[in-house]
């Protein structure tokens, strides 16, 4: 039983680590599309900013200063999303797919030109990157039945960014829900003509939603290359952006919900790993190609509605036209 437990913790510390960078790519799509605009470049902004982190931590050996970049790059690309959605009223979609494309091949170029090794920065040492934090007193918790693998395996041991992860699902509820700003946000989301005649700019507060969304994506793409990984290589974001917009959709734009469907996916990926090569009864041996595609055919199944019909906020992806 005891070691069942610490199998447990251990594949639930895992899911954590694996989960985070859906986490912020979720939350981050929670503030944006609250506020009406659609965002399929989450993606190419998680992207982006996985390129810049390595390619900043690299260049001046300090995370930090790779974390700023990352959030930096994020942004920008949001700020061209928001541009041309909000201001110039284009079409939503089309604009994501754009940043998608443009992160895509742009992170490759760059990369050559940078560091030529074919796209991908030079590997980072542990300096560079954000390292695993231990809690007070983990050893001496360790010995404690049950509690000792929860505290050390599962609250220990976890990147910072993990835990700035975590942490930014109580904020964005905390702001979307409890806060003058977030129900503004959220009104735009729902019904921009009432906001726009009490006063407030429909598009101000839909650039705050979707700059906040390049902020967190950035985040998240720092996690990848700087903390979790030693480095970046091209597509590593391995279409976790769709991944985080699926959890999205699942958990109906809702902070709690949200998290607990990028979890799953965590878990499948966590599980994947451990379950390759094991003979299971009845079922023998899985391909592991089976395992590594579940989470994107989770993915499929989710988007498709498989599990319910989720409504979106009202005014998401049409673009607000001020009447005069």
């Amino acid at each position: 039983m005891a070691e069942a437990w610490l199998d447990l913790m251990q594949i639930l510390a895992s899911t954590l680590r694996l989960s985070a960078p859906l986490i912020f790519c979720a939350m981050a799509g929670l503030f944006s599309e609250r506020a009406g605009v659609v965002d399929i470049g989450l993606e190419g902004k998680l992207l982006m900013g996985a390129f810049a982190a390595a390619a900043a931590a690299s260049a001046t050996g300090s995370p930090w200063l790779g974390l700023f970049a990352a959030i930096a790059a994020g942004m920008a690309l949001a700020l061209v999303h928001a541009f041309a959605c909000v201001t110039h009223r284009g079409d939503q979609i089309v604009s994501g797919v754009a940043i998608n494309i443009l992160a895509s091949g742009l992170t490759v170029v760059l990369g050559i030109a940078m560091f030529s090794q074919g796209g991908q920065t030079p590997p980072l040492s542990r300096p560079e990157r954000f390292g695993d934090i231990t809690l007070p007193f983990t050893e001496t918790f360790a010995d404690i039945p049950y509690f000792g693998p929860f505290y050390a395996e599962l609250l220990s041991g976890q990147n910072l960014l993990v835990y700035l992860a975590i942490l930014a699902v109580p904020i964005t509820g905390f702001v979307l829900f409890s806060t003058t700003f977030g129900l503004r946000l959220r009104a735009v989301g729902e019904a921009p003509e009432a906001v726009d005649s009490a006063g407030y700019s429909v598009a101000w507060l839909r650039y705050r939603a979707v700059l906040i969304a390049g902020l967190l994506c950035g985040i998240g793409g720092a996690y990848l290359s700087i903390a979790h990984g030693g480095g970046f290589v091209r597509e590593m974001s391995a279409g976790r952006g769709y991944i985080a917009l699926a959890a999205l959709i699942f958990g109906k734009w809702k902070p709690v919900p949200t998290l607990f469907a990028c979890l799953l996916f965590g878990v499948l990926e966590s599980t994947a790993s451990r379950l390759s090569g094991v003979d299971l009864p009845v079922i023998g041996e899985i391909p592991v190609e089976v395992i590594l595609v579940a989470p994107y055919v989770l993915t499929v199944i989710l988007l498709a509605g498989f599990f319910g019909r989720a409504i979106p906020p009202r005014a998401l992806s049409i673009p607000y036209v001020k009447e005069r």
